[in-house]
Protein backbone atom coordinates (compact mmCIF):
# COMPACT_ATOMS: atom_id res chain seq x y z
CA UNK A 1 0.00 0.00 0.00
CA UNK A 2 2.72 2.27 0.73
CA UNK A 3 4.19 2.09 -2.76
CA UNK A 4 0.99 2.41 -4.28
CA UNK A 5 0.12 5.74 -2.33
CA UNK A 6 3.71 7.29 -3.08
CA UNK A 7 2.64 6.26 -6.88
CA UNK A 8 -0.45 8.37 -6.48
CA UNK A 9 0.87 10.88 -5.02
CA UNK A 10 3.66 11.13 -7.91
CA UNK A 11 0.74 11.26 -10.52
CA UNK A 12 -1.28 13.79 -8.54
CA UNK A 13 2.51 16.11 -7.93
CA UNK A 14 2.90 15.96 -12.03
CA UNK A 15 -0.96 16.29 -13.06
CA UNK A 16 -1.24 19.72 -10.95
CA UNK A 17 2.24 20.79 -12.34
CA UNK A 18 1.16 20.12 -15.80
CA UNK A 19 -2.12 21.67 -15.41
CA UNK A 20 -0.68 25.02 -13.84
CA UNK A 21 1.88 24.67 -16.79
CA UNK A 22 -0.49 24.68 -19.61
CA UNK A 23 -2.56 27.34 -17.84
CA UNK A 24 0.63 29.76 -18.18
CA UNK A 25 0.94 28.61 -21.87
CA UNK A 26 -2.54 29.21 -22.99
CA UNK A 27 -3.41 32.31 -21.12
CA UNK A 28 -0.09 33.94 -22.92
CA UNK A 29 -1.40 32.30 -26.25
CA UNK A 30 -4.65 34.27 -25.86
CA UNK A 31 -3.16 37.80 -24.68
CA UNK A 32 -2.85 38.07 -28.32
CA UNK A 33 -5.82 39.49 -30.46
CA UNK A 34 -8.57 37.48 -31.85
CA UNK A 35 -8.96 36.55 -35.72
CA UNK A 36 -11.39 35.63 -37.97
CA UNK A 37 -10.99 32.41 -39.53
CA UNK A 38 -11.14 31.78 -42.83
CA UNK A 39 -11.45 28.23 -45.13
CA UNK A 40 -13.19 24.91 -44.88
CA UNK A 41 -12.75 23.20 -41.85
CA UNK A 42 -12.74 20.09 -44.05
CA UNK A 43 -9.36 21.22 -45.44
CA UNK A 44 -8.25 22.04 -42.27
CA UNK A 45 -8.36 18.89 -40.91
CA UNK A 46 -6.57 17.71 -44.48
CA UNK A 47 -4.07 19.92 -43.60
CA UNK A 48 -3.72 18.54 -39.63
CA UNK A 49 -3.69 15.40 -40.68
CA UNK A 50 -1.44 15.77 -43.64
CA UNK A 51 1.04 17.71 -41.73
CA UNK A 52 1.10 17.10 -38.53
CA UNK A 53 0.01 13.60 -38.05
CA UNK A 54 1.58 11.94 -41.68
CA UNK A 55 4.53 14.65 -41.16
CA UNK A 56 4.33 15.16 -44.85
CA UNK A 57 6.63 17.98 -44.96
CA UNK A 58 9.61 16.60 -42.88
CA UNK A 59 10.18 14.00 -46.18
CA UNK A 60 12.03 16.56 -47.99
CA UNK A 61 15.22 15.73 -46.02
CA UNK A 62 14.73 11.78 -46.16
CA UNK A 63 17.49 10.92 -43.30
CA UNK A 64 16.24 13.46 -40.47
CA UNK A 65 12.78 12.27 -41.59
CA UNK A 66 12.82 9.00 -41.15
CA UNK A 67 14.87 8.97 -37.73
CA UNK A 68 12.26 11.82 -36.32
CA UNK A 69 9.17 9.41 -37.24
CA UNK A 70 11.01 6.60 -35.07
CA UNK A 71 10.79 8.87 -32.23
CA UNK A 72 7.86 9.75 -33.09
CA UNK A 73 6.22 6.77 -33.50
CA UNK A 74 8.22 5.66 -30.22
CA UNK A 75 6.61 8.42 -28.12
CA UNK A 76 3.35 7.41 -29.46
CA UNK A 77 3.20 3.62 -29.30
CA UNK A 78 5.81 2.90 -26.73
CA UNK A 79 3.07 5.00 -23.91
CA UNK A 80 0.82 2.68 -25.11
CA UNK A 81 2.30 0.57 -22.34
CA UNK A 82 2.07 3.77 -19.52
CA UNK A 83 -1.38 2.61 -19.23
CA UNK A 84 -0.17 -0.80 -17.97
CA UNK A 85 2.19 0.76 -15.67
CA UNK A 86 -0.28 3.08 -14.44
CA UNK A 87 -2.88 0.48 -13.52
CA UNK A 88 -0.16 -1.75 -11.93
CA UNK A 89 0.83 1.36 -9.90
CA UNK A 90 -2.44 1.93 -8.58
CA UNK A 91 -3.63 -1.04 -7.56
CA UNK A 92 -0.71 -3.13 -7.13
CA UNK A 93 -0.49 -5.73 -9.80
CA UNK A 94 2.44 -6.70 -12.22
CA UNK A 95 1.80 -7.15 -16.11
CA UNK A 96 -1.71 -6.68 -15.36
CA UNK A 97 -1.98 -7.26 -19.26
CA UNK A 98 -0.64 -10.36 -19.49
CA UNK A 99 -3.44 -12.33 -19.29
CA UNK A 100 -3.66 -11.29 -23.67
CA UNK A 101 -1.83 -13.93 -24.28
CA UNK A 102 -0.41 -13.59 -27.94
CA UNK A 103 -1.54 -10.13 -28.53
CA UNK A 104 0.42 -8.84 -24.97
CA UNK A 105 3.29 -11.31 -26.53
CA UNK A 106 3.46 -8.98 -30.04
CA UNK A 107 2.82 -5.39 -28.15
CA UNK A 108 5.78 -5.97 -25.67
CA UNK A 109 8.05 -7.49 -28.76
CA UNK A 110 7.02 -4.17 -30.42
CA UNK A 111 7.42 -1.64 -27.81
CA UNK A 112 11.17 -3.23 -27.11
CA UNK A 113 12.25 -2.89 -31.30
CA UNK A 114 10.39 0.43 -31.01
CA UNK A 115 12.32 1.15 -28.12
CA UNK A 116 15.48 0.25 -29.47
CA UNK A 117 15.25 2.13 -32.78
CA UNK A 118 14.47 5.09 -30.73
CA UNK A 119 17.85 4.98 -28.64
CA UNK A 120 19.51 4.25 -31.52
CA UNK A 121 17.63 7.83 -33.59
CA UNK A 122 18.73 9.76 -30.09
CA UNK A 123 22.71 8.76 -30.52
CA UNK A 124 22.31 9.56 -34.21
CA UNK A 125 20.35 13.09 -33.33
CA UNK A 126 23.24 13.46 -30.50
CA UNK A 127 26.30 12.72 -33.05
CA UNK A 128 24.62 15.18 -35.55
CA UNK A 129 24.60 17.86 -33.33
CA UNK A 130 27.89 17.70 -31.52
CA UNK A 131 30.07 16.42 -34.78
CA UNK A 132 28.02 17.10 -37.48
CA UNK A 133 28.49 20.25 -39.15
CA UNK A 134 24.89 20.90 -40.01
CA UNK A 135 25.19 24.69 -40.11
CA UNK A 136 21.53 25.36 -38.98
CA UNK A 137 21.99 23.10 -35.50
CA UNK A 138 25.23 25.42 -34.99
CA UNK A 139 23.74 28.84 -35.33
CA UNK A 140 24.03 31.21 -32.86
CA UNK A 141 20.39 32.12 -31.45
CA UNK A 142 20.80 27.84 -30.13
CA UNK A 143 24.10 28.86 -27.90
CA UNK A 144 23.43 28.01 -24.36
CA UNK A 145 19.82 26.77 -23.22
CA UNK A 146 18.61 25.91 -26.47
CA UNK A 147 21.15 23.49 -26.98
CA UNK A 148 21.20 22.10 -24.01
CA UNK A 149 17.44 21.93 -23.87
CA UNK A 150 17.68 19.55 -27.04
CA UNK A 151 20.66 17.45 -25.42
CA UNK A 152 18.16 17.31 -22.06
CA UNK A 153 15.40 15.49 -24.46
CA UNK A 154 17.87 13.17 -26.38
CA UNK A 155 19.69 11.91 -22.99
CA UNK A 156 16.06 11.28 -21.24
CA UNK A 157 14.46 8.98 -24.09
CA UNK A 158 18.13 7.50 -24.31
CA UNK A 159 17.81 6.74 -20.24
CA UNK A 160 13.94 6.14 -20.35
CA UNK A 161 14.58 3.53 -23.51
CA UNK A 162 17.32 1.95 -21.51
CA UNK A 163 15.07 1.55 -17.76
CA UNK A 164 12.14 0.10 -19.87
CA UNK A 165 14.38 -2.64 -21.54
CA UNK A 166 16.79 -3.32 -18.36
CA UNK A 167 13.07 -3.67 -16.57
CA UNK A 168 12.05 -6.36 -19.51
CA UNK A 169 15.16 -7.53 -19.22
CA UNK A 170 15.08 -9.08 -15.79
CA UNK A 171 11.49 -10.05 -16.27
CA UNK A 172 13.06 -12.49 -18.96
CA UNK A 173 15.63 -13.97 -16.48
CA UNK A 174 12.75 -14.29 -13.46
CA UNK A 175 10.86 -15.97 -16.21
CA UNK A 176 14.30 -18.62 -16.81
CA UNK A 177 13.88 -18.79 -13.21
CA UNK A 178 10.30 -19.69 -13.44
CA UNK A 179 10.83 -21.91 -16.00
CA UNK A 180 13.29 -23.91 -14.26
CA UNK A 181 10.83 -24.59 -11.61
CA UNK A 182 8.25 -26.20 -13.45
CA UNK A 183 5.98 -23.50 -12.62
CA UNK A 184 3.86 -21.72 -15.22
CA UNK A 185 5.84 -18.46 -17.31
CA UNK A 186 3.15 -15.59 -17.24
CA UNK A 187 5.30 -13.74 -20.44
CA UNK A 188 6.15 -15.65 -23.19
CA UNK A 189 9.92 -15.21 -24.11
CA UNK A 190 8.82 -13.93 -27.55
CA UNK A 191 8.24 -10.61 -25.75
CA UNK A 192 11.47 -9.90 -25.15
CA UNK A 193 13.48 -9.89 -28.54
CA UNK A 194 15.58 -6.87 -27.62
CA UNK A 195 15.68 -7.46 -23.82
CA UNK A 196 17.01 -11.41 -24.05
CA UNK A 197 19.71 -10.38 -25.47
CA UNK A 198 20.63 -7.53 -23.12
CA UNK A 199 19.28 -10.02 -20.38
CA UNK A 200 22.89 -11.73 -20.44
CA UNK A 201 24.69 -9.37 -18.23
CA UNK A 202 21.73 -10.22 -16.09
CA UNK A 203 22.87 -14.15 -15.90
CA UNK A 204 23.97 -15.83 -12.57
CA UNK A 205 21.84 -12.68 -10.54
CA UNK A 206 19.55 -13.95 -8.02
CA UNK A 207 16.16 -13.91 -7.53
CA UNK A 208 16.02 -11.09 -5.24
CA UNK A 209 18.81 -8.94 -6.96
CA UNK A 210 16.55 -9.39 -10.32
CA UNK A 211 13.54 -8.04 -8.46
CA UNK A 212 15.46 -5.67 -7.02
CA UNK A 213 16.77 -4.25 -10.60
CA UNK A 214 13.12 -4.63 -12.18
CA UNK A 215 11.65 -2.63 -9.01
CA UNK A 216 14.48 0.12 -9.99
CA UNK A 217 13.43 0.10 -13.41
CA UNK A 218 9.57 0.43 -13.37
CA UNK A 219 10.22 3.35 -10.70
CA UNK A 220 12.47 5.34 -13.01
CA UNK A 221 10.94 5.06 -16.03
CA UNK A 222 7.33 6.11 -14.41
CA UNK A 223 8.96 8.90 -12.61
CA UNK A 224 10.98 9.48 -15.39
CA UNK A 225 7.91 9.76 -18.00
CA UNK A 226 6.01 12.10 -15.22
CA UNK A 227 9.27 14.32 -14.80
CA UNK A 228 9.40 14.33 -19.32
CA UNK A 229 6.08 15.28 -19.75
CA UNK A 230 6.02 18.13 -17.10
CA UNK A 231 9.59 19.16 -18.36
CA UNK A 232 8.24 18.86 -22.19
CA UNK A 233 5.69 21.83 -21.32
CA UNK A 234 8.89 24.35 -20.72
CA UNK A 235 10.89 22.92 -23.64
CA UNK A 236 10.49 23.25 -27.18
CA UNK A 237 8.87 19.74 -27.43
CA UNK A 238 5.90 21.49 -26.79
CA UNK A 239 5.33 21.40 -30.70
CA UNK A 240 4.60 17.23 -30.05
CA UNK A 241 1.60 18.41 -28.80
CA UNK A 242 0.84 21.78 -30.20
CA UNK A 243 1.68 20.78 -33.95
CA UNK A 244 -1.98 19.85 -34.25
CA UNK A 245 -3.91 22.61 -33.28
CA UNK A 246 -1.02 24.35 -35.13
CA UNK A 247 -1.57 23.57 -38.11
CA UNK A 248 -5.09 22.95 -38.16
CA UNK A 249 -5.17 26.44 -37.81
CA UNK A 250 -2.57 26.99 -40.37
CA UNK A 251 -2.43 29.66 -42.80
CA UNK A 252 -4.83 28.52 -45.93
CA UNK A 253 -4.42 31.65 -48.48
CA UNK A 254 -2.16 31.06 -51.22
CA UNK A 255 1.13 31.39 -49.95
CA UNK A 256 2.22 34.53 -51.16
CA UNK A 257 -0.83 36.80 -49.74
CA UNK A 258 -0.35 39.33 -47.19
CA UNK A 259 -3.32 39.67 -44.71
CA UNK A 260 -4.27 44.20 -44.90
CA UNK A 261 -5.36 45.82 -41.95
CA UNK A 262 -9.00 46.17 -41.77
CA UNK A 263 -9.16 49.40 -40.47
CA UNK A 264 -7.13 50.45 -43.98
CA UNK A 265 -9.12 48.71 -46.11
CA UNK A 266 -11.85 50.16 -44.76
CA UNK A 267 -10.23 53.73 -45.35
CA UNK A 268 -9.44 52.85 -48.84
CA UNK A 269 -12.90 51.72 -49.72
CA UNK A 270 -14.63 54.93 -48.15
CA UNK A 271 -12.51 56.81 -50.64
CA UNK A 272 -13.24 54.84 -53.69
CA UNK A 273 -17.01 54.82 -52.37
CA UNK A 274 -18.25 57.46 -49.68
CA UNK A 275 -21.58 55.44 -49.57
CA UNK A 276 -19.76 51.98 -48.69
CA UNK A 277 -20.73 50.32 -45.84
CA UNK A 278 -17.99 49.85 -43.65
CA UNK A 279 -18.40 48.62 -39.77
CA UNK A 280 -17.49 51.85 -37.40
CA UNK A 281 -13.97 52.21 -35.76
CA UNK A 282 -13.33 51.18 -32.83
CA UNK A 283 -13.04 53.24 -29.40
CA UNK A 284 -9.86 54.34 -28.21
CA UNK A 285 -6.30 54.55 -30.20
CA UNK A 286 -5.96 51.78 -32.59
CA UNK A 287 -2.60 50.58 -32.69
CA UNK A 288 -1.46 50.07 -37.04
CA UNK A 289 1.08 46.83 -37.24
CA UNK A 290 2.91 45.18 -34.07
CA UNK A 291 5.08 46.70 -31.56
CA UNK A 292 4.43 43.65 -28.82
CA UNK A 293 3.42 40.28 -28.60
CA UNK A 294 0.06 41.42 -27.42
CA UNK A 295 -0.42 42.99 -31.40
CA UNK A 296 0.43 39.74 -32.63
CA UNK A 297 -2.86 37.15 -33.04
CA UNK A 298 -3.26 34.65 -31.02
CA UNK A 299 -2.17 31.87 -34.05
CA UNK A 300 0.78 33.65 -34.17
CA UNK A 301 1.71 33.37 -30.61
CA UNK A 302 0.95 29.45 -30.79
CA UNK A 303 3.31 29.42 -33.75
CA UNK A 304 6.02 30.71 -31.31
CA UNK A 305 5.27 27.73 -28.78
CA UNK A 306 5.05 25.39 -31.34
CA UNK A 307 8.12 26.14 -32.79
CA UNK A 308 10.56 23.31 -33.05
CA UNK A 309 13.38 25.09 -33.50
CA UNK A 310 14.59 22.94 -36.07
CA UNK A 311 16.01 25.74 -38.22
CA UNK A 312 14.88 24.40 -41.72
CA UNK A 313 13.40 28.10 -42.33
CA UNK A 314 16.62 29.90 -41.45
CA UNK A 315 18.52 27.15 -43.63
CA UNK A 316 16.19 28.21 -46.39
CA UNK A 317 16.17 32.00 -46.01
CA UNK A 318 18.02 33.76 -48.94
CA UNK A 319 19.00 36.79 -47.07
CA UNK A 320 20.26 34.31 -44.09
CA UNK A 321 22.58 32.76 -46.69
CA UNK A 322 23.62 35.82 -48.26
CA UNK A 323 24.81 36.89 -44.49
CA UNK A 324 22.77 39.32 -43.72
CA UNK A 325 21.08 39.24 -39.75
CA UNK A 326 17.27 37.55 -40.17
CA UNK A 327 17.16 34.13 -39.11
CA UNK A 328 13.30 33.62 -39.14
CA UNK A 329 13.93 30.84 -36.39
CA UNK A 330 15.31 33.14 -33.98
CA UNK A 331 12.26 35.70 -35.42
CA UNK A 332 10.10 32.84 -33.71
CA UNK A 333 12.14 32.08 -30.36
CA UNK A 334 12.35 35.65 -29.43
CA UNK A 335 8.45 35.98 -30.11
CA UNK A 336 8.44 33.29 -27.30
CA UNK A 337 10.81 34.31 -25.18
CA UNK A 338 9.42 37.68 -25.07
CA UNK A 339 5.85 36.04 -24.68
CA UNK A 340 7.21 33.92 -21.50
CA UNK A 341 8.62 37.52 -20.07
CA UNK A 342 5.02 39.01 -20.38
CA UNK A 343 3.33 36.36 -18.89
CA UNK A 344 5.54 36.51 -15.95
CA UNK A 345 5.62 39.69 -15.53
CA UNK A 346 1.67 39.48 -15.40
CA UNK A 347 1.76 36.84 -12.88
CA UNK A 348 3.94 39.11 -10.20
CA UNK A 349 1.31 41.95 -10.75
CA UNK A 350 -1.55 39.19 -10.16
CA UNK A 351 -2.56 38.64 -13.50
CA UNK A 352 -2.59 42.33 -14.77
CA UNK A 353 0.30 43.73 -17.31
CA UNK A 354 1.83 46.42 -16.15
CA UNK A 355 4.25 47.91 -19.14
CA UNK A 356 7.83 46.93 -18.49
CA UNK A 357 9.12 48.81 -20.90
CA UNK A 358 10.43 46.78 -22.94
CA UNK A 359 8.98 45.16 -26.46
CA UNK A 360 9.26 42.73 -28.64
CA UNK A 361 10.42 45.36 -31.31
CA UNK A 362 13.85 46.60 -31.09
CA UNK A 363 14.25 44.96 -27.38
CA UNK A 364 14.18 41.03 -28.74
CA UNK A 365 13.64 41.86 -32.73
CA UNK A 366 16.29 44.66 -34.46
CA UNK A 367 14.61 46.61 -37.40
CA UNK A 368 17.95 45.35 -39.32
CA UNK A 369 16.51 41.73 -39.27
CA UNK A 370 13.20 43.06 -40.31
CA UNK A 371 14.31 44.72 -43.69
CA UNK A 372 16.81 41.96 -44.56
CA UNK A 373 13.53 39.80 -45.31
CA UNK A 374 12.58 39.55 -48.59
CA UNK A 375 8.88 37.95 -48.24
CA UNK A 376 9.77 35.71 -50.25
CA UNK A 377 7.70 33.34 -47.68
CA UNK A 378 10.55 30.19 -48.20
CA UNK A 379 10.55 30.06 -44.33
CA UNK A 380 6.78 29.11 -44.02
CA UNK A 381 7.22 27.06 -46.95
CA UNK A 382 10.20 24.57 -45.49
CA UNK A 383 8.68 24.68 -41.57
CA UNK A 384 7.42 21.03 -40.91
CA UNK A 385 4.39 22.34 -39.14
CA UNK A 386 3.61 25.47 -40.85
CA UNK A 387 4.54 28.08 -39.18
CA UNK A 388 4.38 31.35 -40.51
CA UNK A 389 7.38 33.78 -39.22
CA UNK A 390 6.96 36.17 -42.75
CA UNK A 391 3.36 36.88 -41.04
CA UNK A 392 5.27 38.66 -37.44
CA UNK A 393 7.63 40.43 -40.02
CA UNK A 394 5.53 42.45 -41.84
CA UNK A 395 3.66 43.69 -39.39
CA UNK A 396 6.88 44.66 -37.00
CA UNK A 397 7.24 46.40 -40.44
CA UNK A 398 4.12 48.08 -40.52
CA UNK A 399 4.12 49.08 -37.30
CA UNK A 400 7.65 51.10 -37.84
CA UNK A 401 6.47 52.65 -41.31
CA UNK A 402 2.41 53.49 -40.43
CA UNK A 403 3.87 54.42 -36.62
CA UNK A 404 6.94 55.86 -36.73
CA UNK A 405 7.33 56.75 -40.42
CA UNK A 406 10.46 54.78 -40.41
CA UNK A 407 12.02 53.09 -43.32
CA UNK A 408 15.71 52.14 -44.73
CA UNK A 409 16.41 54.93 -47.48
CA UNK A 410 16.02 53.01 -50.50
CA UNK A 411 12.63 51.96 -49.06
CA UNK A 412 11.66 55.75 -48.31
CA UNK A 413 12.71 56.85 -52.26
CA UNK A 414 10.31 54.01 -53.71
CA UNK A 415 7.21 55.52 -51.30
CA UNK A 416 8.18 59.07 -52.36
CA UNK A 417 8.34 57.97 -55.92
CA UNK A 418 4.75 55.74 -55.98
CA UNK A 419 3.32 59.21 -54.20
CA UNK A 420 4.84 62.02 -56.40
CA UNK A 421 4.74 59.51 -59.69
CA UNK A 422 3.01 56.60 -59.73
CA UNK A 423 5.17 54.36 -59.63
CA UNK A 424 8.24 53.09 -57.73
CA UNK A 425 10.44 54.84 -60.39
CA UNK A 426 11.94 58.35 -60.42
CA UNK A 427 10.18 59.11 -63.59
CA UNK A 428 7.21 61.01 -64.29
CA UNK A 429 4.11 59.92 -65.52
CA UNK A 430 4.46 61.67 -68.85
CA UNK A 431 7.54 59.10 -68.89
CA UNK A 432 5.78 55.97 -68.83
CA UNK A 433 6.70 54.26 -72.18
CA UNK A 434 10.60 54.46 -70.83
CA UNK A 435 9.21 52.50 -67.64
CA UNK A 436 8.27 50.07 -70.10
CA UNK A 437 11.39 49.92 -72.15
CA UNK A 438 13.19 49.88 -68.52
Amino acid sequence: MIAQIIFTLLIATASFLIAKRFKFVKRNIFLGRDIVLQGDPSQRWGTMLRVALGQGKMFTRPFAAFMHLILYAGFVIINIEVLEILIDGFFGTHRVFAGLGGLYTFLIATFEILAFLVLLACVVFIVRRTAGSIKRLAMAELKGWPQNDAMIILLTEILLMSAFITMNACDYQLNQIIIKDGTHTYVSDAAFPISSIWSNVLNGSSTEALHMIERFCWWFHIIGILAFIVYLSYSKHLHILLAFPNTYYSKLKAAGSLSNLQSVTNEVKLMLDPSAQVPPPPDGPQRFGVKDVQDLSWINLMNAYSCTECGRCTSECPANQTGKLLSPRKIMMDTRDRMEEVGRCMDANHGVWQDDGKSLLRDYISEEELWACTSCNACTEACPININPLEIIIDLRRYLIMEESKSPESITVMFNNIENNGAPWAMSAMDRDQWRNN
